[in-house]
C-alpha cells in the first residue's frame, strides 16, 4: 500500500489514478494529523509526501510531519513532493531522513521508477536482514579479486543491480569504476540493453547539449545532419557518466533536469522526448567538499547518490595483486601469442610492495611493459625493476596500511552520517553496509547520529 499525503485533492486523484493503473493500493490523508493517525496504526510500502500544508510555503510543516512519520514508521521509504522552485526544501527532507524527492508537475514514469526502486531498495535489504538471500548468480568475470574490501563491494553490486537506483562510484583515478559501472549494467535487469559510457571531463559546455541531448538538422551553423545524443542512445539501458565533478555549474544544471524528468529536448526541437535510463555516475573528486565550496549542486549530488559505492585503492587489497598479475599476464601472453610466462615469488614480493599511486591501471602498465620488453619466460623482481617508473602521488599515503585503512572507514562513515543524518538505512546502503554492520561500526567509532 502505498500512502498520499496531500491536501490538494487534484494532486490526490491525479496521483491515486497514476498507482492504481500501476497496480498499487493507495490511501490517502489530507493534512500532517490525518497522516500521523494513519502511521500510528498502519506502516504503508511507501509514503508520498507534499512539504507544504497551510498558505506558507517554507516546508517547516513538511519535515515535522517527515519526523513523526520516522518515529513510527522509521523503515517505510519517503518520497517528497514539491515545486521546481523548491529543491533546497526538498535536499532538507532528504538530510531529515527521505528516501528522494519529485518536483511538481511531475513525469509519470519517473515517478513509478522511483518508487519502483525504494520498494525494491527496501525489500532487498529486509530480506538480507533475515538471512532469506538467495545463493549468489552473478556475473563478475572482468573483476579480479578476492579481497574482503572487493567482495563487500560485489554484494553492494548484487543487492542494487536489479533496482533502477542511480548509482555513484567513487574512489582514486585506475581503481576499475568503468567496471563496477558494467558489473552492475550486467547483472540488472537491462543486460543485453545499450551500456553508453561518457567522459564529462572531455565534453566542453558549448557542446555538451548536443552531445548528451542531440540536435536537429539546422539547430546552429554547423548541424548540417540530425544527430542522436548520448541519453537516446541509452533508452531502455544505462548511461555512465564518467568524470561528474568536472561538470561546470551550467552543464550541472541541465543534467540535473533530464535525472528529475526523464526528458530531454534535442536542440533545435521544442517537443520532450521520453527516455527510460538507469544512471550511473563515476569521479575521483570529492563531491561533498565540493558541495561546500559551491562547485557542485547539492540537489544533483543528492539525485546522483542514492547508492554510493567507493572503490578501494590497490594499497588497501594487496591480497589481489597476485591475481591481477596472473591475469594480466596470461592475457598479454594470449594477444601476442607468446609461449606461457612465468612470475617468480621475489617478483610478487616486490610488487606488493609498490605505492601504486595510479592502481590496477599502474600494474596493468608495468606488467605488460616488462613482458614486452624483457622477453622473457620467467620474470623475475629484476626484471620489473628496470621496467618501474614512480608516478608523483597527488595524495598522501600512510605507511601504516591498517591504521589508514580505519581512519578511511571512519571519515566515510562520519560523511555519511553528516550527509544523511539519523537516515540509518541510507548510510548503510551509501557505504554498502547491512544495517547490523553499521551499527557495530558506529559503535567501535563512537560515532553518534544527530537527534
Amino acid at each position: 500500500m502505498i500512502l498520499i499525503c496531500d491536501d490538494d485533492l487534484t494532486v490526490q486523484t491525479s496521483l491515486t489514478l497514476v498507482l492504481k493503473r500501476a497496480g498499487y493500493e493507495v490511501a490517502t490523508a489530507s493534512n500532517p494529523q490525518e497522516t500521523v493517525d494513519f502511521v500510528r496504526h498502519t506502516c504503508p510500502q511507501l509514503i508520498l509526501m507534499d512539504m507544504n500544508y497551510s498558505n506558507t510555503t517554507t516546508g517547516e510543516e513538511g519535515l515535522e510531519l517527515l519526523a513523526k512519520v520516522r518515529i513510527f514508521c522509521p523503515a517505510v521509504p519517503v518520497i517528497l513532493i514539491t515545486a521546481w522552485g523548491s529543491i533546497n526544501l526538498a535536499v532538507q527532507g532528504i538530510r531529515a531522513g527521505a528516501f528522494d524527492f519529485i518536483t511538481k508537475p511531475w513525469n509519470n514514469l519517473a515517478l513509478l521508477k522511483t518508487i519502483q526502486t525504494a520498494i525494491q531498495l527496501q525489500e532487498s535489504e529486509e530480506k538480507e536482514t533475515d538471512g532469506k538471500e538467495t545463493e549468489r548468480t552473478d556475473r563478475f568475470e572482468k573483476i579480479i579479486g578476492k579481497s574482503a574490501l572487493l567482495q563487500q563491494i560485489l554484494n553492494t553490486i548484487s543487492r542494487i543491480s536489479r533496482t533502477n537506483a542511480p548509482v555513484l562510484i567513487t574512489g582514486e583515478s585506475g581503481t576499475g569504476k568503468e567496471l563496477i559501472a558494467e558489473a552492475i549494467h550486467e547483472n540488472s535487469n537491462r543486460q543485453g540493453k545499450p551500456f553508453v559510457k561518457v567522459n564529462l571531463g572531455g565534453i566542453s559546455q558549448s557542446l555538451f547539449e548536443s552531445e548528451m541531448f542531440g540536435h536537429k538538422q539546422g539547430a546552429f551553423t554547423d548541424a548540417r545532419h540530425d544527430r542522436t545524443g548520448r541519453f537516446e542512445l541509452a533508452d531502455k539501458g544505462t548511461i555512465f557518466l564518467d568524470e561528474i565533478g568536472e561538470l561546470d555549474m551550467v552543464c550541472q544544471v541541465k543534467l540535473l533536469r533530464v535525472l528529475q524528468d526523464q526528458t530531454f529536448e534535442p536542440l533545435g526541437e521544442s517537443r520532450p522526448r521520453q527516455v527510460d535510463t538507469r544512471i550511473i555516475c563515476a569521479t575521483n573528486k570529492n563531491l561533498p567538499e565540493m558541495v561546500a565550496q559551491g562547485k557542485f549542486r547539492e540537489d544533483l549530488f543528492y539525485r546522483i547518490n542514492l547508492i554510493t559505492i567507493q572503490m578501494p585503492a590497490l594499497r588497501e587489497r594487496l591480497e589481489d595483486i597476485p591475481l591481477l598479475v596472473d591475469h594480466f599476464t596470461q592475457k598479454q601472453a594470449k594477444q601476442n601469442n607468446l609461449s606461457p610466462i612465468e612470475i617468480s615469488q621475489e617478483a610478487y614480493g616486490y610488487l606488493k610492495k609498490l605505492p601504486y599511486h595510479g592502481n590496477i591501471r599502474e600494474l596493468k602498465n608495468l606488467v605488460e611493459r616488462t613482458i614486452l620488453i624483457s622477453g622473457k619466460k620467467i620474470i623475475t623482481d629484476a626484471d620489473f625493476k628496470k621496467q618501474y617508473i614512480e608516478v608523483p602521488s597527488s595524495q598522501p599515503v600512510s605507511g601504516n596500511t591498517i591504521l589508514s585503512l580505519e581512519r578511511v572507514e571512519k571519515e566515510m562513515i562520519q560523511k555519511a552520517v553528516e550527509l544523511y543524518g539519523c537516515n540509518h538505512s541510507k548510510i548503510a546502503t551509501a557505504l554498502g553496509l547491512t544495517r547490523q554492520t553499521l551499527y557495530r561500526r558506529l559503535e567501535k567509532y563512537d560515532i553518534k547520529l544527530p537527534e
